[in-house]
């Protein structure tokens, strides 16, 4: 049991709202209770007491698309200029080099990583299983990080590989769903339309199939532009359009296919940063659109190839995005701009980033009940200091280093500012030797 006690707390559940002076009781895996004082509450005897005073206990935030096979070439490509060059370079030219190996390596690192910037649950988009052996090795990278990991399988793009997808999905489904004590589940992989990769990865009434024998949901990449958007008004046609779905990207569709999508009731996942950086269609996230179709969207890292790794910058680029473009579009008129706030942003990157992964009854928020995944940040640094608004703190002001304790599912995965159980010097040689062989397969051609 875990006592954390004497801290703001931020529980992101709007019938418990936030206690500037506050308690979280953890038993096992976990929230037993949320309160102003709960030292005397029944199963509080025995707990280990943290003290929080001075600090912050959150949600832990939760990443909705990332693909964590590609960390070892983070900012390999910093300045890439479009879709074309980042998949040319990397999906077309580095992919086919990854090794079993190299997968679980690069999943792992981008793991940890996650965790050490407080991110506990992080959807791992794996569009290099190769074989069945790759599959299996990126699943264990999150299995032996203890980070909350959804493994979203899909075939590559280009180069050799088995065909053993999406076949492979009802092995995998028998072997790993539910495993780590429940941390690691499963979703399908797909893209939104064939312009990329071809027929074969992307989402229609086969892969839905799968996806509906498998009792598993759907995470749909690539969702962008004029084609994506006839593709969305043909899934609703063919009744393929439900909850099941994410929608990742959004950008740059049309008003029709944002009206299904919210009829729908499908789940969205914007990259701020990605639709800016790479260039993605209008490169605005979606977040307007989203909301106007009724859809609160979660929040996701994408490719660390040529992006920033961590939550506070995606929250902090679609905040400032969102509002540069409210108060623009209102300039000069009579029109008061609508500006999302710091608790939006926060609410994106927490409850509704474990709804969009199909977690929302699990984890997002910190409700009795609901799996123990939570933050404490410290509230006191020099960046932090002093606390005049919890939320404000989160989303504005922190970074990773105020980032003091992790906890996945009531186990403690960063403690004292350090990731638990972690060699960094031993991870550091296994990712650099990856790195490099990598690069020397692909410079052999």
């Amino acid at each position: 049991m875990l006592l954390f006690t004497g801290g703001t707390v931020v529980t992101m559940d709007p019938r418990i709202g936030d206690l500037e002076r506050g308690d979280v009781l953890v038993h096992g895996d976990r929230i037993v209770a949320v309160g102003p004082d709960l030292r005397s509450h029944p199963e509080a005897a025995g707990a280990t007491v943290i003290n929080t005073a001075g600090r912050i206990v959150s949600p832990g935030f939760v990443d909705t698309h990332r693909h964590a096979w590609q960390a070892q070439l983070r900012r390999s490509i910093p300045d890439v200029t479009d879709l074309g060059e980042y998949v040319m370079s990397t999906l077309a030219r580095v992919a086919p080099a990854y090794t079993p190996h190299d997968m679980y390596v690069g999943t792992r690192l981008a793991a940890l990583t996650a965790l050490d910037a407080g991110i506990t649950t992080m959807l791992d988009f794996s569009h290099n299983s190769r074989t069945a052996a790759h599959s299996d090795a990126a699943i264990q990278a999150l299995v032996d990080t203890g980070i909350r990991g959804v493994h979203a399988s899909m075939g590559p793009h280009f180069g050799d590989w088995d065909r053993q997808w999406p076949g492979d999905l009802e092995r995998l489904h028998g072997e790993y769903h539910g495993v780590n004590d429940g941390l690691v589940t499963l979703r399908l992989a797909a893209l939104a339309t064939d312009e990329i990769a071809g027929p074969a990865l992307a989402y229609g009434r086969e892969l839905a199939a799968v996806a509906r024998d498998l009792g598993l949901g759907v995470s749909i990449d690539a969702v962008f532009g004029a084609p994506s958007s006839a593709a969305i008004l043909r899934w609703a046609a063919d009744g393929l359009l439900d909850p099941g779905l994410t929608l990742i990207h959004a950008t740059g569709l049309t008003a029709d296919a944002w009206r299904a999508m919210g009829d729908a009731g499908v789940t969205v996942s914007l990259a701020p940063t990605s639709d800016a950086q790479i260039g993605l269609e209008t490169a605005v996230p979606a977040i307007e659109e989203a909301l106007a179709a009724g859809i609160r969207p979660g929040l996701s890292i994408d490719v660390e190839v040529a992006l920033a790794s961590d939550m506070f910058t995606q929250m902090r680029a679609l905040h400032a995005i969102q509002r540069m473009r409210a108060v623009n579009a209102a300039y000069g008129t009579d029109t008061v701009p609508y500006r999302i706030t710091t608790r939006d942003v926060l609410d994106f990157a927490t409850l509704q980033g474990a709804r969009t992964n199909g977690l929302g009854d699990l984890t997002g928020s910190l409700t009795p009940g609901k799996q123990a995944d939570l933050l404490v940040v410290r509230a006191d640094d020099i960046n932090t200091m002093p606390l005049n608004d919890a939320v404000g703190t989160l989303v504005l002001g922190a970074d990773p280093r105020n980032i003091e304790t992790v906890v996945v599912a009531g186990r403690i995965r960063k403690a004292d500012g350090h990731l638990v159980g972690v060699d960094l010097d031993e991870l550091r040689r296994e990712v650099t030797a990856s790195r490099d062989a990598i690069l020397k397969a692909v410079a052999s051609g």
